[in-house]
């Protein structure tokens, strides 16, 4: 079974820079997308083959996450059931007979981390949303989760610490994830593989420069984790800052 995410900045975007023709070349059971910026019906093509699952935020043109599954699930739903995280379109729950696989768009902190407060308050109840689903079924989580954990993960960790996505406490959220009976699978494959980035800022030439951050995963539960056989980051990709992620499963 191959599972894809990506974080496409803009659907529609996306659609017109070879989205179509890479989705088609990954061939995936499952692919997840963030930051789809689109509203209902405006984005129709779809996939062949695929059930389409959308969640949208409120806000037009802002983050948003989107599902195609071309196994049907046994259900889907959409956010946390928290008041406060469940406008943005940032979660879908996708449950399978013997797994649930979550879609996530992490909160940005933003510039001078004017929503590092509300991020932690996110990450702490994502963490026991999470958790709670884990004791039902075992969990993969995919998406840009907005940080990069350890030094190895962005090019240049000294210069960036303590912007958005390489706080300490951001850092310490992921470690926190991990350690309730989650794997980083990329790690988990290459613990030590450098220049591994998911994303690029478009300034710069940051991405023809790999100057790059690793924020892009799939988190699995530990209860499955003899279950994985492969990990991958096609930066081959292109149509978007950020690049597709892979993770295969016997």
């Amino acid at each position: 079974m191959k599972l894809v995410s990506w974080n496409v900045n803009g659907l529609r975007a996306c659609a017109g820079k070879g989205f179509f023709e890479s989705v088609a070349a990954l061939d995936a059971d499952m692919i997840a997308l963030q930051e789809t910026k689109i509203q209902a019906g405006q984005f129709e093509d779809g996939l062949e083959g695929y059930h389409a699952y959308y969640n949208y935020a409120e806000k037009k043109g802002y983050s948003g996450t989107a599902l195609f599954s071309r196994v049907e699930p046994l259900s889907v739903t959409f956010g946390m059931g928290v008041e406060e995280h469940d406008h943005e379109g940032r979660l879908i729950a996708a449950e399978y007979e013997d797994f649930i696989f979550v879609v996530c768009y992490t909160p940005n902190s933003q510039k001078e981390l004017a929503r590092l407060d509300y991020r932690m308050r996110w990450e702490a109840d994502f963490r026991a949303w999470l958790k709670g689903l884990n004791e039902k079924k075992p969990v993969i989580l995919c998406g840009d989760l907005n940080v990069a954990h350890r030094e190895i993960d962005l090019k240049n960790p000294a210069t960036n610490h303590m912007n958005a996505g390489f706080t300490d406490q951001e850092r310490a959220a992921f470690t926190d994830l991990l350690g309730c009976g989650f794997v980083d699978s990329f790690r988990y494959f290459y613990p030590d593989a450098k220049g591994a980035y998911s994303w690029w800022s478009y300034i710069g030439r940051a991405r023809d420069r790999n100057a790059g951050w690793r924020i892009d995963y799939f988190v699995v539960s530990e209860k499955i984790k003899d279950r994985m056989t492969g990990a991958a980051i096609h930066n081959e990709i292109y149509g978007s800052d950020h690049c597709p992620v892979e993770l295969t499963l016997a």
